[in-house]
């Protein structure tokens, strides 16, 4: 696991993501931030608080950090996500637009 090469806000993610701490996943997010996960958007910090509530209680996801490539504001994670979904463990990319210490945008595919 590359975990200690993640930025503060990306890996904060991961491990209250990892824990289900919806709380914790939220407080990585700017206000306005969207993330983008299963075809849908959502903006903000109340419609992402409820997004991670959601999969956590449907999917129960892991995520196992198999690589990570960081440019100027963006981290790119490539994640071995487990849990409670047909064709467990599937291999997911994560980029994350980072601004001012916090994640601006999530996309996951």
């Amino acid at each position: 696991m590359k975990i200690t090469t993640l930025t503060g806000p990306v890996a904060n993610y991961i491990a209250a993501a990892n824990a289900q701490d919806v709380e914790a996943v939220a407080e990585n997010f700017s206000e306005a931030a969207v993330v983008r996960d299963e075809g849908q958007s959502r903006q903000g910090i109340a419609a992402i608080r409820q997004w991670a509530t959601e999969v956590g209680k449907k999917y129960r996801p892991t995520v196992e950090v198999l690589d990570v490539a960081q440019t100027a504001g963006k981290a790119i994670l490539t994640g071995r996500v487990s849990g409670d979904f047909p064709g467990s463990p599937i291999d997911l990319r994560y980029v994350f637009t980072l601004t001012g210490g916090k994640i601006e945008r999530l996309e996951i595919s």
